[in-house]
């Protein structure tokens, strides 16, 4: 697939997408005519109550799951139609995943869970940078059971970042931690952010954490409700809740 990219250029673009559960009455509507693009390098928030189609929409973006009609662009990629050897290429060259829940092998140190990511990566960096832009060296030869709530996402983001992925798609990052450590954890996603120029879509019910974005994208029942740009962008410390 084609990674070049230029700042501010639209690297997904999502036209008339809907996703529907079912059928008949028993028809579940999880997204309902959405259009949006999303720019190289962006912060986006996602915002909206449970069930108003954030995680399907991710999903979506993310080729994890495929929407019912419209159409997704990933660059000059068609991903609406692709065939799953295409979207499983996806997936590995150019997304990064980052659930509330850390899904790390507890019988692998932090090294070898990040490690473990650069087999199916084509252009990894070297595991000691990503571990050390999540501020995470000192503890590289622990095992997940011996690291804290916000270690284990930093180790988790750590994986996600070092196959260099184009897109971070984080599901609720800090649904699980404390308000300190979940500060921790967003002040890594920003870095990434701006230093390594990563395109990053955030879902999260905090509506404090859309401060940090250039867009917010307020969903409810399916449809994009509203997008509001702030006027200038928080740091994690700035926030509160």
């Amino acid at each position: 697939m084609t990674t070049a990219q230029q700042p501010d250029a639209p690297v997904l673009r999502i036209r008339s997408l809907s996703k529907t559960y079912g059928s008949g009455e028993t028809a579940v509507f999880a997204l309902r005519d959405v259009d949006l693009e999303v720019r190289a390098g962006e912060f986006l928030v996602l915002l909206g109550a449970s069930g108003s189609g954030k995680s399907t929409l991710l999903n979506i973006l993310g080729g994890l799951d495929r929407p019912s009609t419209g159409e997704v662009e990933f660059l000059d990629h068609r991903l609406t139609d692709a065939p799953d050897e295409e979207l499983t290429r996806y997936r590995r060259e150019h997304v990064g995943f980052v659930f509330q829940f850390y899904n790390l092998i507890p019988s692998l140190t932090v090294r070898e869970n990040v490690a473990l990511v650069t087999d199916i990566a084509s252009n990894p960096m070297p595991v000691d940078e990503a571990l050390a832009l999540v501020a995470l060296t000192p503890r590289q030869d622990h095992f997940p059971s011996q690291l804290s709530g916000g270690e284990q996402q930093r180790v988790a983001i750590a994986r996600a970042i070092v196959k260099r992925p184009q897109l971070l798609l984080c599901d609720e990052p800090t649904g699980a931690l404390d308000y300190a450590t979940g500060k921790l954890v967003l002040e890594v996603i920003a870095r990434i952010n701006q230093e390594l120029g990563t395109t990053a879509i955030v879902i999260t019910h905090n509506a404090a954490i859309a401060g940090m974005a250039d867009r917010v994208i307020r969903l409810a029942d399916g449809r994009i409700a509203s997008i509001e740009a702030p006027s200038r962008r928080l740091t994690p410390a700035e926030l509160s809740w």
